[in-house]
Order: C-alpha cells, then sequence, then structure tokens
C-alpha cells in the first residue's frame, strides 16, 4: 500500500520513524516550509522533512493545498491513503477524497475529548487522570471523523507537557503503524463518535501561561505542568520575569504569590501561597538566565521571604 505521509513536527517524525523501520511504503512526504530559528535565524527544516530525506524519501512543503498544484503532486505520489500526524493544515474535501483507503490522523487525545490544537497541555491543566491517542479517519470537522483504534495511559502528578508528549508519541506510533496493517488487510471497524460528550483543546496562549497565584494550588500545578517545558509558566518577580518550571502542592497560606519560605539546603525550595494552599517550587528560569534550582537562586539572594509573585 503507497502511503503519503503529512505532518510537521517532532511527534510526527516520530511516527513517520515508526513506519519506516516496520517496513510501510512512505512514497512522499509532505511538511511545512523551513523556517528561520535560532539567534543566527538558519533556514531549519521540519524534523519530518529531516527524517524523510535521510531515508531517500521526496519531500514536499506546498503553501496550500487548495490549488492544482498539489493536486499534481497527489498525481505523481498516487497514494492509497494519507497518513496525517500533525501537520496544521486542514485537509480540503479534493485531498480527503483522493486515495482509496482515505486519510487517518493521529490524534493525541482521546476522542472526542479534547479535540483541537491542544489536547495534551490541555488533558493536564484540567485534571484528566488520563489521557491517550486516537487513530481516526479524516472528515471535513475539526477531529469529528470515525475512529479506527485508541491506545489510553494515565496520567501522574508529576507529568508535564514533554513527559505525555513523549509518551505519546512512542505509544500513538506503534498504535498508527497496526492500524496501517489493519486496514491494509481490510480488519478495521470505524466507530462513530458521540458528538455530545466532545470537548474542545484550545491552543496555548500567553495568558494561559501566566501564572494566577489566587487559584489553588492543584491549579496552579496543573496549568505550570501543562506548558512545561514550552512554551513555559511565568511570572513576575520585581518586575523581572521568572519562568517556573517544576513545582509541587504543599501546604501553606499567606496572600496569593507571597514567598512565605525558603529553603536553601541543596536543590533547595521556594514555597509560593496560592488563592488555596501553596506550591513547593523546586526548578526555575530567572530572566536573561538558564535553568537553574531554587537552591542556587536563593543562595544567589535573589529571593526573599514577603516578596510577592505576580
Amino acid at each position: 500500500m503507497r502511503i503519503l505521509f503529512m505532518g510537521t513536527p517532532e511527534i510526527a517524525a516520530t511516527a513517520l520513524g515508526r513506519l519506516i523501520a516496520d517496513g510501510k511504503n512512505i512514497v512522499a512526504a509532505v511538511t511545512r516550509e523551513d523556517k528561520p530559528r535560532g539567534r543566527g535565524n538558519v533556514m531549519t527544516p521540519t524534523p519530518v522533512k529531516s527524517l524523510a530525506l535521510e531515508n531517500g524519501i521526496p519531500v514536499y512543503t506546498p503553501k496550500t493545498l487548495r490549488d492544482v498544484s498539489f493536486m499534481q503532486i497527489l498525481g505523481e505520489c498516487a497514494p492509497d491513503l494519507i497518513v496525517v500526524v500533525a501537520y496544521g493544515k486542514i485537509l480540503p474535501r479534493e485531498v480527503l477524497e483522493y486515495p482509496t483507503h482515505g486519510c487517518i490522523n493521529m490524534h493525541v487525545s482521546l476522542l472526542p475529548k479534547y479535540r483541537g490544537a491542544a489536547p495534551m497541555q490541555r488533558a493536564i491543566m484540567e485534571g484528566e487522570s488520563e489521557t491517550g491517542v486516537t487513530v481516526m479517519y479524516m472528515d471535513e470537522g475539526l477531529d469529528t471523523g470515525d475512529i479506527l483504534s485508541t491506545v489510553a495511559f494515565s496520567i501522574s502528578d508529576t507529568d508535564d507537557f514533554e513527559s505525555i508528549h513523549d509518551r505519546s508519541a512512542e505509544l500513538g506510533s506503534r498504535l498508527l503503524s497496526e492500524t496501517v496493517d489493519a486496514i491494509a488487510q481490510g480488519n478495521v471497524k470505524r466507530i462513530k463518535q458521540d458528538s455530545s460528550l466532545a470537548t474542545y483543546a484550545a491552543k496555548v496562549e500567553k495568558e494561559d501561561c501566566k501564572i494566577d497565584f489566587t487559584l489553588d494550588a492543584p491549579t496552579v500545578d496543573r496549568r505550570i505542568r501543562g506548558v512545561t517545558p514550552i512554551p513555559g509558566a511565568f511570572c513576575y518577580l520585581n518586575g523581572k520575569m521568572l519562568k517556573i518550571c517544576r513545582a509541587s502542592v504543599t501546604d501553606g497560606c499567606g496572600t496569593p504569590g507571597e514567598v512565605i519560605t525558603l529553603d536553601s539546603v541543596g536543590a533547595g525550595s521556594i514555597t509560593v501561597a496560592c488563592g488555596s494552599g501553596a506550591i513547593s517550587v523546586s526548578t526555575l528560569i530567572p530572566e536573561g538566565k538558564g535553568r537553574m534550582s531554587a537552591g542556587d537562586f536563593i543562595r544567589g539572594r535573589k529571593i526573599q521571604i514577603g516578596d510577592i509573585l505576580k
């Protein structure tokens, strides 16, 4: 079966790598255009493009999927199946209807919950006890197609976006490869989504990353973990940005945002009052500095009891 792969970020490259390793016939990869990155603004390919070229797979970077040039690409590749992982663009109807076996998508949530752009982050932020990956047929809606397969796993109170991302990539890639095999064998069962159970995972905006210490401590902790390590949760101390990378819920009370205890021994900790309870900060990034332990930050005399994080 001839497969056209469409995707952009690292999680998509992990999925493509699994398909390649499992011997799938990837006839081409479609990804986003190279972008300038780093201080030197060096034009950098997407992870999918890099991996595809390493494996001798032709790569296309169309600006749009809605003109004749992309239909010509489809004609040249003649895919039996299109596999999409975090591509970031809506597929028009003529693309969805082109392959004999349709288009499938690996979505990182247990659909119909958390349709949309940021399912992993929102699952953590909303306090879900589990999440997972769904492979579905694509239609013209937003993550509304028939479900083909799922895999679930738990979310612990120490998981952050990075750990959930990595687990989703690993388990989802295996599930995707198995589902492709099942489609080739004509051995898949389509399950319609119950849209009455659907929730939406909106894109993470800057405001989502600003820490609101008036909320209760568990909520503050989840919101920090949901955007760690990127884009990162932040607040301000004495007018300078302070990113909080790792924290945990603890006892304590005070004005929301107030530093109520400091422990400078070893890795150390900074206890900050919330609307209810407190969080213990263990790792942070001061403005203009690298990642450091709370202990190092305290020993540098950058923070005092009674300071207010805003």
